[in-house]
């Protein structure tokens, strides 16, 4: 049964709200600089597609490798909030770096850097979420908290687009501008009130009535240390684990699409607002597709949104015009609007309260 403090289903909760501005604002930051970065790497500093797939792949395994340490530490933590705001300041500072850069090898420290920032902050971010919304509207409130990040995404190309009609191959003025939203975006997340901590109580049974009936000099029980491997993780969230495993194997980075569609228009001129059309459509439906989630089951929409991402793979390889590509290119944003939040509310679904940072982490 939800907790008598848990937020009401028929609204967003305050923190959400500015946890999503947080979101919004990072994402214009970051998504200033990504759809340009191949065009940037090739024409500017003269690296191929050999560099680029090198950049994505450590880039992506620092953000991966992080979100596990940075989970089970957030679980050992009384508040997770501090790790969030680390996680997204790295990822602000480090950013527009890049508009310094004279080889695709600084390229790789900085855009490892922004990966970092994200790994330290994405699963006790998730955590918090989940502490914030029921277990009835919990694919709502991931969807919600999807959308928010990808009107960002919106935004972003947008104020590149018209960065760049004004001042025409002037990456490195677009690169350095983004370090605005990215302030922003850390000054939100001080406005996040967090939850009372609730993984003691999960972790050793110790009921609510217990604590609040302590003095009020008494010192909060501590969070146990738990890991993956010892603790009672059910063996329905491991074989999900699993399953994303051999999804994530057949995955590509978002970049190759994005130089193979600059390959079929002839020009880089239109994909950024290409790039923010992919995330209009991932913004309208992101809150629908969790809130599907919640009624029709996790499952099924996971595995919709997964056979949508296929499609679109088998799209890219088959396609021969510069509207069939544009076509797939926005069908795309489906998968994510299907999957993003359903998967981040089964893994709250499956995980403890008390081992849920280390559950968003793997």
């Amino acid at each position: 049964m939800p907790s008598p403090d848990a937020p009401s289903p028929s609204r967003i909760p305050r923190p959400v709200w500015f946890l999503g501005w947080a979101s919004l604002l990072t994402d214009a930051a970051g998504e200033m600089i990504y759809p340009l970065l191949p065009i940037y790497l090739a024409r500017v500093l003269g690296a191929g597609a050999l560099p680029l797939g090198i950049i994505e792949g450590v880039a992506e395994a620092v953000n991966s490798l992080l979100k596990v340490l940075s989970g089970r530490w957030s679980d050992r933590r009384t508040r997770r909030r501090p790790i969030v705001i680390a996680g997204y300041a790295l990822s602000s500072l480090a950013r527009p770096l890049v508009a310094l850069a004279t080889t695709w090898p600084h390229v790789l420290i900085v855009r490892s850097l922004d990966r970092t920032g994200k790994g330290i902050r994405s699963a006790p971010r998730d955590a918090m979420l989940a502490r914030m919304a029921s277990a009835s509207d919990r694919g709502r409130i991931y969807g919600f908290h999807r959308a928010m990040d990808h009107t960002g995404a919106i935004l972003g190309p947008v104020i590149a687009t018209v960065i760049l009609f004004f001042a025409p191959e002037g990456y490195r003025l677009l690169f350095a501008l983004a370090a605005i939203p990215g302030a922003l975006a850390v000054a939100a997340l001080f406005l996040v009130q967090e939850p009372a901590d609730e993984r003691a109580s999960d972790a050793g049974g110790e009921s609510r009535l217990v604590r609040q009936a302590q003095p009020p000099t008494a010192q909060p029980p501590p969070v146990p240390r738990i890991d993956m491997a010892e603790a009672a993780v059910p063996s329905s969230l491991r074989w999900f684990l699993v399953v994303v495993v051999i999804f994530g194997l057949g995955s590509s980075a978002d970049a190759f699409l994005l130089l193979r569609l600059s390959d079929a228009l002839g020009t880089a001129t239109w994909v950024p607002l290409l790039w923010a059309g992919l995330h209009v459509v991932k913004a309208s439906l992101s809150t629908w597709g969790g809130a599907l989630s919640d009624r029709w089951g996790r499952r099924r929409v996971i595995i919709a949104g997964w056979a949508v991402y296929a499609l679109v793979y088998l799209g890219f390889a088959t396609a021969t015009s510069a509207a069939a590509f544009i076509a797939w290119f926005l069908v795309y944003g489906l998968y994510f609007a299907l999957t993003e939040g359903a998967e981040k509310a089964l893994v709250a679904d499956l995980a403890p309260a008390h081992l849920r940072g280390t559950a968003f982490g793997y």
